[in-house]
């Protein structure tokens, strides 16, 4: 899961910290994160429900696998010709 953090504060290893207005970092570079005692996490968090999708009306359409010819099944194991 990708992060965009506001108002952050690096600190790179042997470095001095360096203050950002926005920083984004890719999901697989977060291994946890440390969310402070004072906050409310139970007015926060959202309960994330699957959404059941209606089914589109299916009157005069082609049925699914009926459409084309396809890519056809490969053309053999050789190259060209034979012995």
């Amino acid at each position: 899961m990708n992060t965009h953090l506001k108002a952050v504060k690096l600190t790179l290893k042997g470095k001095n910290p360096v203050a950002l207005d926005h920083l984004s970092v890719r999901g697989n570079n977060i291994r946890y994160y440390i969310l402070p005692d004072s906050l409310n996490l139970e007015t926060l968090l959202v309960e994330d429900t699957s959404r059941i999708k209606p089914k589109k009306p299916t009157a005069g359409k082609v049925p699914p696998g009926g459409r084309g010819r396809g890519r056809g099944r490969g053309r053999g194991r050789g190259g060209r010709g034979g012995r």
